[in-house]
């Protein structure tokens, strides 16, 4: 077992780093009716954790495979880097559009950490304010931020909020993800917006989750700074963007040459970009036909609710992505039903895939107040563009049975 600290308790949780022979051996355990070592042959497998990644679309693949033909570096003069300098500006365009920005704000980065790190770190500002609640990428970005709660639905407490602010000194930032990663709960954006307007603060979103899922405007929200991730919307891994209004508030994170208005130096990803912006196209088209997954999620939870009514489902009274459920039955662990649902062809997770192999509870929901172990029993499932209306009944199916499989043992905690 190894250990890991976090930067702003300095407490110290165990990670999981058992021998994966060791892990199936304990499932197996846990459902003696499986025969887990022989494997399972020509298992269909259905993929329920777009929260973590997607696959590639594959107008994505075509756009970078054509990328890659022509050599070129944007910052380059001759007509092979023109012509890469227009697959990059073509891309700013199309990523501007998603979140509703003007394309000289988008900068290209590696990834949607770098982004958030880049906020945090190379803001001058005195004070820095995040929700409970936000990805690793923020909560670890500085050892000095001040962490505001959240309510039991996972939403920002705005008189915690409030309160901060009217506490803080110097120039303070704030920073709010646009919809949480775990339970998909939607922030209210526009309203801690004008706190932050009223007491002169900048302000911050993490949409990487929400870019693609949910109409996203920069505008209207009126945030000064925004992250975006490729590979959350069907583009590649590895390429990123960072938002930003006014770009004198911001210095330079990656040291090296002038790139991206000198706020980011490295020769541009250029076939990373152009499938990002050929993500950021098909996602703007879809957005419409993506918001009816959340039927098929709520359906999906009425009939786990039919099983078993002690399940409890995480931000469900409020707005949430429409493709994510975070939910938890009382004496089912998580890892019994992770592992067991893909050994049933069913990828989903435990939570947020940055956090993968921690054995503590869910940091999301202990700071939403859920009890740990109920916490140890929750699974996120998150549907996505190649989802099919019928996967949800082969997954309801699948769960059931995994469900029958373990009763006995779910009982005698329920007792």
């Amino acid at each position: 077992m190894g250990e890991y600290t976090d930067m702003h308790s300095g407490n110290t949780s165990t990670l999981l780093k058992e021998p994966f022979n060791n892990f199936v051996q304990r499932l197996s355990d846990a459902m003696p009716q499986w025969n887990i070592n022989s494997g399972v042959a020509h298992m269909p497998n259905y993929y329920f954790d777009f929260n973590a990644t997607g696959p590639v679309r594959p107008e994505v693949i075509d756009a970078m495979n054509r990328a890659m033909v022509d050599p070129g570096n944007a910052s380059s003069v001759h007509s092979f880097g023109r012509g890469a300098r227009a697959l990059v500006d073509d891309a700013r365009v199309n990523v501007a559009k998603l979140i509703g920005a003007e394309p000289e704000w988008v900068i290209f980065c590696g990834s949607g950490t770098e982004a958030d790190n880049q906020v945090l770190r190379c803001c001058p500002a005195e004070t820095v304010l995040i929700s409970a609640i936000e990805h690793d990428a923020v909560r670890f970005a500085r050892t000095d931020s001040r962490k505001i709660q959240v309510t039991k639905n996972g939403l920002v407490d705005l008189d915690a909020l409030d309160k901060a602010l009217n506490q803080s000194s110097g120039l303070t930032l704030i920073s709010v993800m646009a919809a949480n990663n775990e339970t998909g709960v939607v922030q209210p954006l526009e309203e801690i917006n004008l706190l932050a307007k009223r007491y002169g603060a900048l302000l911050h979103t993490d949409a990487i989750q929400a870019a693609g899922k949910i109409e996203v405007d920069m505008m209207s929200w009126g945030v000064d700074f925004l992250s975006l991730s490729a590979h959350k919307i069907g583009g590649p891994q590895g390429v990123g963007a960072l938002i930003v209004r006014d770009k004198s508030l911001l210095t330079r994170f990656v040291h090296g040459g002038g790139q991206e208005y000198a706020l980011r130096a490295g020769t541009e990803n250029v076939p990373g970009i152009a499938g990002f912006g050929v993500a950021a196209v098909s996602a703007q088209n879809e957005l419409d036909s993506f918001s009816r997954l959340a039927k098929w999620r709520d359906d999906l939870e009425s009939r786990l609710l039919a099983i078993d009514n002690s399940i409890t489902i995480f931000g469900r009274s409020e707005t949430r992505l429409p493709n994510t459920s975070k939910l938890a039955t009382p004496g089912f662990s998580a890892e019994v039903q992770v592992l067991g649902m893909d050994l049933a062809g069913y990828a989903i997770s435990s939570g947020s895939a940055c956090s993968a192999g921690r054995v503590d509870p869910p940091f999301v929901l202990t700071e939403m107040g859920v009890a740990d172990e109920l916490a140890s029993c929750a699974i996120r499932i998150s549907l996505g563009w190649t989802t099919k209306e019928k996967e949800i009944s082969g997954f309801v199916d699948a769960w059931s049975n995994l469900y029958s499989r373990n009763r006995e043992r779910i009982s005698k905690y329920t007792a």
